[in-house]
């Protein structure tokens, strides 16, 4: 019963893990994106969704009442057409999406009295169509590593020039490299970036969800044809998405004192086990004691039959092999 207690408490902490902080979501512009709520089934409980603390779409648990962006606010069609309401868990879809469709969204899940909250940060990145075609994407952890591999072949003389968010961070230049050195650069890439000589390819170490974002490679080569050098320029793109999976401190601090309380209620049942085993020993050993005592004390009507036997006996020698 005890250890039920315990991790069934665990696993309240852990579930919570997750929920805090701010989950952020990248996409391309066109692309769809759903914000999950992590509920499994409505039941009773009133789901809201807001964009920059407008609301744009409700559901309630017997779903007597939804609404999604103009039929929320009157007058408002900033996602005509582009929301949809999963019934079964509230969960928000949004196609078709616009770089105007950035921002913060919020979700509030209101059962009875109690009410949760989920924060999303979504950035729609606007980009040609032929970019869209040769973007590849990424998705990693947060705390793992991601390389950039452009794929190609690198040539000596090319210079490979890498961007995120059309700002400049990497550079390779025949065997010289550079990395960014600007004050906002190297805050936020700070000894994690690594560029491979032989490929091009960059890799970010340690990623945190601030690394998200749109990234692209400018190779530039320059090739000799009729006497004369041509510069050509050809572009790579890449998309990440780093998942934030942290544990805030109130997470850790729970998490913690579940392991600890596991550990006391473990260490009271071996204590408990032994102390029962102990009884049981002692206990039997009682038992064996009083048993032994009773086999060897004389038996009253054997003693009578012997003093018979003795009294009664014709001679000595009988007598003798009578006791014996």
């Amino acid at each position: 019963m005890i250890f039920f207690i315990l991790l069934t408490l665990t696993a309240f902490f852990v579930s919570g893990v997750f929920s805090d902080g701010t989950d952020k979501v990248t996409m391309m512009e066109g692309d769809s994106v759903t914000l999950q709520t992590g509920v499994k089934t409505i039941h009773l409980e009133d789901i809201k969704w807001y964009c920059n603390s407008i609301r744009i779409a409700q559901i309630n648990g017997d779903q007597s009442f939804i609404c999604t962006d103009v039929q929320c606010n009157k007058g408002t069609e900033r996602f005509r057409d582009r929301l949809k309401l999963d019934h079964q868990t509230g969960s928000l879809t949004i196609t078709d999406t616009k770089t105007t469709d950035s921002g913060v969204y919020e979700l509030k899940i209101i059962n009875n009295s109690n009410i949760s909250e989920r924060i999303f940060s979504v950035t729609v990145l606007g980009v040609s169509a032929s970019e869209k075609d040769k973007m590849k994407r990424k998705s990693v952890k947060e705390g793992e590593s991601v390389t950039l591999d452009p794929g190609v072949i690198k040539n000596p003389n090319d210079v490979m020039t890498w961007y995120f968010n059309d700002t400049f961070i990497a550079e390779i230049t025949g065997d010289q490299s550079k990395i960014c050195t600007d004050d906002q650069c190297e805050e936020r890439f700070r000894d994690r970036l690594k560029l491979d000589h032989q490929t091009g390819s960059l890799i970010i170490t340690d990623t945190r969800t601030t690394d998200s974002g749109l990234y692209k490679l400018q190779i530039s080569s320059s090739i000799r044809r009729h006497r004369r050098s041509i510069s050509i320029t050809s572009w790579k793109t890449f998309i990440v998405t780093v998942f934030d999976f942290a544990l805030s401190s109130a997470a850790v601090a729970g998490i913690c004192i579940c392991v600890l309380l596991l550990v006391a209620a473990a260490a009271a049942v071996i204590y408990y086990g032994r102390h029962q085993t102990k009884s049981k020993d002692s206990r039997r050993q009682c038992s064996d004691q009083k048993t032994h005592l009773k086999d060897s004390s004389p038996n009253p009507s054997d003693s009578a039959l012997m003093a018979t036997a003795n009294e009664t006996s014709p001679d000595g020698n009988e007598r003798l092999l009578i006791r014996h």
